[in-house]
């Protein structure tokens, strides 16, 4: 610990005094705190945030974050109060302390529930201050450097989370060094098999790809001298997660990708990356629709890089980025960059509106998610890759991978979004639930006559869409309740049941909110103007009936599905074909329509293999899964005794009735002994 605090020492010595004494005292403060607690390791538990404050200090990030580094804990696990904070080291540093300290006392039993609930608030504090969500990333880093020490089930669920979340942030807030450790520790332990034959074959090609590399190198240093040129030339190995990406996508094994480095090339002007590049192609032939301008567009997160791919000597391709050293900054650090070359001082911070990610999660302020769907939607939304479409103003829209003219409308306007009819894109005519393409100019036809559908919800990808159509589906009598992705639905007026037609009996007085949806479900002498509206039903469960997951029959996105209207728990969701429908003695009185708001983009199906031992098994599962466009989540293989291997593994589908196809591919492995669904 000594050598630490004397590194630490070492770090902050470009620091004012004034700083230095201020995270100084917030190491001896936090240092006596956690003097009795250890670690899942049995080392002294202050080793962790005098870690974290290390990993602040090599980003040079300013004196109030760095402290708040070493203090991150000190609410959630010691007596420490924020009272106290606030008094010794100013409220600066206690925003940014509480920023990052879980919600412990959440009134909860579900463990999952409060971890959602904590990356919410974690989220919304980052909208506000930046810094907060860079703790949070160092103080995450280095528990995944130190994972093993926790039993293998737990060290699986942080890795995906960190998969999950905290990965792609990093790499959505241009920190490209935190993105690429962050993955491969991740990938270490969800599918060691692979991290280890990738570490093997890199490890043993190295001396080949290096003197590969040097030619290369030494041809583009001439010919860039012969021209004026002045470039630094680094030689880049891929690190193993996207390796592991490319295996995945060519369906191959990484004794079969030679594309395993590259080289980056660095200048001092905008215009110089151009002429380099010139300099490239005379050299070496490009590879065609492997050429993107990233200088000219940056993406979201500010990096700017022009990348070419290239056939090079013995037929061999190589990837080679050029940038300046100014875009290569920006590139690795991202929004930390901004500290780099300061002082230390907490009065300079980015500002979080200069920022896309904070922009497009302050528009969610006034949605309303649980835990549980604000995680769903920062997973798919904020957090995944995005496409740049313009306006026929010339104006840039980012919106994510995947949407459709409708999340386009919408972020245009409320009002456009609600009465689009259809949409063009660069002049031609869409569907409206066509996948936009990046680059795109768009343009929205609108009608007062038109107004969202139940089906818009299958294909719009954006929360302010989606909330924007559940809300006025509700108001227009569309649909009952909209809650779990599950929307309950009223029947048609005319389909009059028979027993309705002959007599008609005098309405029942109403009592509690599930007798109100089956007197409006039922009773045909309602007319529209007794709407949702007036029943108090509304969208994500606010005065109105909860949609509950059946716990008999469990169904999934996809299922059919029917719901029953209980008596004090809300519409109760089941699979048409559950076997308990049969028993339950009023259903068909009870009954409502539901159905899912989106049809799930993939399955999940897990299975268990044992199979004898090959070098080449998880390659080969991978392959049987990708050839019906399935797509392998995660997998384990273990020893199961002499020459015997056992895995699980975790796959998405496209169609559910693709899975007897890929179990049977799977089958023909000549390895695989025996296949279970789990």
């Amino acid at each position: 610990m000594d050598d630490l605090i004397r590194a630490l020492r070492e770090k902050i010595a470009r620091y004012s005094s004034a700083d230095q004494e201020k995270i100084l005292k917030a190491l001896d403060w936090a240092k006596s705190l956690h003097a009795e607690q250890t670690r899942a390791s049995g080392e002294p538990y202050f080793i962790h945030p005098l870690e974290v404050a290390l990993i602040l200090a090599d980003m040079r990030l300013d004196a109030d974050t760095v402290a708040a580094g070493l203090l991150h804990d000190v609410l959630e696990d010691t007596v420490g109060t924020s009272a106290q904070i606030v008094e010794v080291f100013g409220e600066g540093v206690e925003s940014l302390v509480d920023g990052v300290t879980k919600i412990s006392d959440l009134k909860t039993g579900n463990k999952t529930m409060q971890e959602a609930e904590t990356i919410r608030k974690m989220f919304f504090a980052m909208t506000k201050d930046i810094r907060v969500i860079l703790i949070k990333l160092a103080d995450k880093l280095h528990n995944m450097r130190t994972l093993k020490h926790l039993k293998e089930e737990r060290q699986r669920e942080i890795a995906q989370e960190c998969l999950d979340i905290f990965a792609p942030l990093a790499e959505r807030l241009g920190m490209g060094w935190l993105k690429c450790e962050l993955e491969d520790l991740c990938l270490k332990v969800l599918n060691r098999d692979a991290y280890d034959q990738i570490k093997a074959i890199v490890s043993q090609r190295r001396d080949d790809r290096k003197a590969f590399l040097m030619r290369v190198k030494a041809d583009i240093e001439a010919k860039a001298r012969s021209g004026g040129l002045r470039v630094a030339i680094q030689m880049r190995a891929k690190h193993f997660y996207s390796i592991y990406q490319k295996m995945r996508k060519r369906n191959k094994s990484a004794q079969e990708l030679y594309d395993l480095s590259g080289i980056r090339i660095l200048c001092d002007e905008r215009d110089d990356c151009y002429t380099i590049l010139g300099i490239v192609h005379q050299l070496w032939k490009p590879i065609d629709g492997r050429f993107k301008d990233y200088v000219a567009m940056p993406k979201a997160n500010g990096y700017q890089s022009l990348h070419t791919t290239v056939m090079s000597y013995q037929g061999r391709m190589l990837e080679i980025q050029i940038r300046t050293k100014e875009m290569h900054r920006v590139a690795e650090h991202g929004v930390a960059s901004h500290w780099l070359y300061k002082k230390g001082s907490s009065n300079e911070v980015v500002k979080p509106a200069d920022l896309s990610i904070i922009n497009r999660l302050k528009s969610w302020k006034d949605m309303r998610f649980t835990s549980g769907e604000f995680l769903e939607e920062i997973k798919r939304e904020i957090l995944k890759d995005s496409i740049v479409v313009f306006t026929p103003k010339g104006d840039s829209v980012e919106l994510p991978s995947g949407a459709t003219a409708i999340d386009f409308a919408f972020h245009v306007h409320s009002d456009v979004g609600l009465h689009c009819m259809g949409a063009k894109a660069n002049g031609s005519i869409i569907p409206l639930d066509a996948e936009l393409e990046n680059t795109q100019v768009m343009e929205v036809l609108t009608s007062p006559s038109a107004h969202p559908h139940i089906n818009w919800l299958r294909s719009v990808k954006t929360a302010k869409a989606r909330s924007k159509i559940r809300q006025w589906l509700l108001q227009n009598d569309q649909a009952l309740a909209i809650d779990r992705y599950i929307v309950a639905k009223k029947r048609p007026a005319q389909e009059k049941t028979l027993e309705s037609q002959v007599a008609e009996p005098k309405p029942k007085p109403i009592v509690g909110d599930e007798e109100r949806i089956i007197s409006e479900v039922h009773d045909r002498r309602l007319d529209s103007s007794q709407s949702a509206a007036r029943l108090g039903i509304s969208a994500g469960g606010d005065k109105s009936l909860m949609i509950r997951i059946a716990g008999c029959c469990h169904p999934a996105p996809g299922d059919p599905i029917v719901g029953y209207v209980s008596r004090g728990r809300g519409i109760i969701v089941h699979r048409r074909s559950c076997r308990n429908i049969a028993k339950i003695p009023d259903f068909r009185e009870r009954m409502i329509e539901v159905d899912w708001e989106t049809m799930a983009s993939s399955v999940v199906r897990r299975f268990k293999v044992t199979a004898r031992r090959a070098a080449d098994l998880f390659s080969e599962i991978e392959g049987a899964v990708r050839k019906y466009k399935g797509h392998l989540v995660e997998g384990r293989l273990q020893d199961a005794g002499p020459g015997r291997l056992t895995g699980y593994f975790t796959m998405e589908l496209e169609n559910k009735d693709d899975l007897k196809k890929i179990i049977k591919n799977i089958q023909g492995i000549p390895s695989i002994i025996a296949i279970v669904p789990i």
